[in-house]
């Protein structure tokens, strides 16, 4: 498993938080999202051999929220 934390801007409130860690944890090979509101990051535990980060990132700006890992 790898660890990744990616910039996500735009959250600013729970439902945020929920889109932003529903929509990773739906992908195939993520096994963990947890939002930061304060920092507005997420940190993203994968299996680097069934997603991409660019796959991650795509989930995430799906949702409205503009991403930089």
């Amino acid at each position: 498993m790898e660890q990744k934390t990616l910039d996500v801007q735009g959250m600013s409130c729970g439902h945020c938080k929920m889109s932003v860690e529903g929509a990773l944890n739906e992908l195939d090979g993520v096994s963990t999202a947890e939002v930061n509101l304060e920092k507005g990051i997420v940190d993203v535990t994968f299996d680097a051999s069934k997603v991409t980060l660019e796959t991650m990132k795509e989930a995430v700006e799906d949702q409205g929220y503009d991403v930089s890992a």
